[in-house]
């Protein structure tokens, strides 16, 4: 796929723009649920962005009012597994689950920003993706809920270890054992929120953010984004060692060289969050 061009998937589609990806769900018949398809089209966007080096930011995001109401239960714990709902053997929904997160690690530890952009309801797996985000940008209707307790089931895609990270363990206990709505502004309250935009501005505003990245250091990014992600799993000792070998290797980059040429001879620097 070349610049400034777009491809659709199954349920999906693909715009990139001067080094900006943005991965939108196209089935907003279904609210945009996590099929087979979509999740096939996960697959396919991981494995074309592992070729495209000149990708400085994704935007994830759905179509039609919603960015993802969840998973096909139908599909997922019936067909999907070739038995019925109250038929499916424990192995088969471990498998599955387990299925899912080759794809969803590979989401989670992309070396460069990742901004979902949520309008509309983030429910189920769809919260779980969210979560998967470095960034999330949310429109005032949109409404995060993580909805397996009402069917008996406990949230997955790894809402259970992103979401006490973000919120606290209090907090993400009350989410997950109510099962219950929650809107924009207090998921803005407890961090699960970057910014709250109109809804009909948000895919403009995502993408603005998303642009500001465009010069920041890949590499440095990326390192950092490493060390963040496994951070609560690493003792202090570890991480000391691991922070001196990433620094290493940010300030042995040509990007690192230039910009402490560029900042000790008084020029402005190529990534300036606070220049806009």
């Amino acid at each position: 796929m070349s610049e400034d061009s777009m491809v659709y998937l199954r349920k999906s589609r693909i715009v990139l723009r001067d080094g900006i990806a943005e991965f939108s769900h196209q089935s907003p018949e279904s609210r945009n649920a996590l099929g087979a398809a979509l999740r096939a089209d996960y697959r396919d966007m991981l494995d074309w962005l592992d070729n495209r080096r000149d990708v400085r930011a994704l935007i994830l995001t759905g179509s039609g009012g919603s960015f993802c109401s969840g998973a096909d239960l139908k599909e997922t714990l019936g067909d999907g597994v070739g038995n019925a709902p109250e038929d499916s053997e424990p192995a088969d929904v471990a498998e599955f689950i387990l299925n899912v997160h080759a794809w969803l690690q590979r989401l989670r530890e992309l070396e460069l920003p990742v901004i979902a952009a949520v309008d509309g309801p983030a429910a189920g797996a769809g919260f779980s993706l969210a979560l998967a985000a470095d960034f999330v940008l949310a429109s005032q209707r949109a409404v995060f809920c993580l909805s397996f307790a009402r069917i008996g089931l406990i949230p997955d895609l790894a809402a259970l270890h992103q979401l006490p990270r973000i919120v606290g363990l209090s907090a993400a206990k009350d989410m997950v054992m109510t099962a219950r709505k929650v809107g924009a502004v207090e998921a803005r309250a407890l961090g699960i929120v970057h910014e709250i935009h109109e809804a009909e501005a948000l895919n403009e505003r995502a993408w603005h953010f998303a642009a500001r990245f465009r010069q920041a250091p890949r590499e440095a990014t990326a390192i950092a984004k490493r060390l963040l992600n496994g951070s609560f799993e690493t003792s202090y000792r570890d991480f000391v060692g691991l922070e001196a070998s990433g620094q290493a290797r940010a300030a042995a980059a040509l990007y690192s060289s230039e910009a402490v040429a560029a900042f000790t001879s008084g020029k402005p620097l190529r990534f300036d969050w606070d220049r806009g």
